[in-house]
């Protein structure tokens, strides 16, 4: 990055580092002391549609490590979830670790765009805790009925797991991911 990079406010961009995932397992602690928030046991990995011989071996060497589910949601990405235990989130997060460090190692890094894991308090509200691939960092993401959001959740939640996450600090890259598997 250069002097006129300094000067016109342009920034490095943050490179993902995949090993923030692990953060998730001292976050659900967190979450479950202080706010009643407990895993589901459901996680998954977004990434854009690829096609070709390279992907499917990919698929085929992850379908041999892992049981994880692949669906396409309506804007066309393609989400593989992972199932466990709820108790077991450190299994759940190396899953995930697992499906995006093979789709790096295999060159489809700029191919994905985001990993959650859910939550739900006795309650029924839900939420996501997302990793954004692209920044590096998270965000909570609570859903409610009818495409809207519960900012004060997400907010409280933000506030909960400051020092076990790397939070995103822009809210306006907190995007919505409706419809979610996992979520």
């Amino acid at each position: 990055m250069g002097l006129l990079d300094v000067l016109l406010g342009r920034t490095k961009p943050v490179r993902p580092d995949l090993d923030q995932l692990f953060g998730l397992s001292s976050a659900a602690i967190t979450l479950e002391a202080a706010s009643e928030l407990r895993p589901t046991g459901l996680g998954s990995v977004c990434f854009a549609a690829v096609e070709g011989g390279a992907f499917a071996e990919m698929r085929q060497d992850l379908d041999a490590l892992l049981s994880v589910e692949a669906t396409q949601d309506s804007y066309g990405y393609t989400w593989l979830m992972s199932r466990h235990d709820p108790a077991a989130i450190t299994d759940l997060v190396t899953d995930l670790h697992a499906v995006n460090s093979a789709l790096e190692e295999h060159g489809f890094g700029p191919q994905l765009l985001c990993s959650l894991v859910g939550f739900k308090d006795p309650a029924g509200r839900s939420l996501a805790l997302v990793y954004l691939y692209k920044r590096g960092s998270f965000y909570p993401f609570a859903p409610l009925p009818d495409e809207k959001r519960d900012s004060a959740l997400e907010l409280q939640v933000k506030a909960l797991v400051v020092n076990d996450l790397r939070l995103e600090n822009d809210l306006s890259r907190w995007f919505p991911v409706w419809g979610a598997p996992g979520l």
